[in-house]
């Protein structure tokens, strides 16, 4: 069983993460990128645990909701139309390109990775006040574990806004490596 609410839909630059390892699950979750902001999950079964889920088995929130169903269908076709998956590990590509060269010999830097608009840039030390040095510059960014700088742009995100990004993180990640150095 795999959980793909935030790896799925082709955040990753395929439509499931796991299928960068070849895997198969038996049973996969889905949410968040499958209704593109209108609340939605699903559960994908198949094979003998397929046969394990009957009607009324279970409960969901939004389970069977006609709006959340047609909104998911709509991405789902978006994504495949638009070639969203391709985009994203393209995309990805350049970007996590462009931090490594930005971002390169900074000490401090434990690991810049990413798979897709997957990205992440792991410093060596708490780091919170980088989401708040960003938003002033107008830059949405999160940070988890207290030393990752996690990014998760949009999958329809434009060239020059990819630039954008890493053109105007790199100098807020360097300064506060620079204000905070050991």
């Amino acid at each position: 069983m795999l959980d793909e609410i935030q790896t799925g839909m082709g955040r990753t630059g395929r439509w499931f993460a796991c299928q960068h390892e070849n895997v198969s699950p038996d049973v996969m979750t889905l949410a968040k990128g499958l209704g593109n902001g209108v609340p939605i999950g699903a559960c994908l079964a198949r094979g003998a645990a397929a046969s394990v889920f009957q009607p009324g088995n279970h409960g969901s929130t939004f389970g069977g909701n006609p709006l959340a169903c047609r909104a998911g269908l709509a991405v789902l076709e978006t994504i495949e139309q638009e070639d969203l998956c391709e985009r994203a590990a393209s995309l990805g590509k350049r970007m996590l390109a462009g931090l490594e060269k930005h971002l390169a010999g900074a000490k401090g830097i434990r690991e810049i990775r990413g798979k897709g608009l997957m990205l992440a840039i792991e410093l060596d030390r708490p780091c919170r006040e980088i989401m708040t040095r960003a938003l002033e510059r107008s830059l949405l960014v999160n940070v988890t574990a207290d030393t990752v700088v996690r990014l998760l742009p949009p999958l329809i995100l434009s060239d020059a806004e990819a630039d954008q990004l890493v053109e105007g993180l790199s100098p807020v990640i360097l300064e506060f490596l620079g204000e905070t150095a050991k």
